[in-house]
């Protein structure tokens, strides 16, 4: 193999693994984003209910 097409082999690699990289950072982004939003919405949520509020009726007189 000569130096040309082996310079040629190593441009597309790099080319390749830049893409690769860029591709990556920005899913970790979105994902860091969602991971955002959604701790602030269950922060703005209201508290979850008491597991046994209203589940059985007093009829004792």
């Amino acid at each position: 193999m000569d130096i040309a097409a082996l310079s040629v082999m190593m441009s597309q690699a790099n080319a390749k693994q830049s893409t690769d990289l860029s591709l990556l950072k920005v899913a970790m982004e979105s994902a860091e984003q969602t991971g955002d939003n959604l701790t602030k919405m269950l922060e703005g949520s209201s508290p979850a209910p008491h597991p046994t509020l209203g589940k059985s009726i007093d009829l004792r007189g």
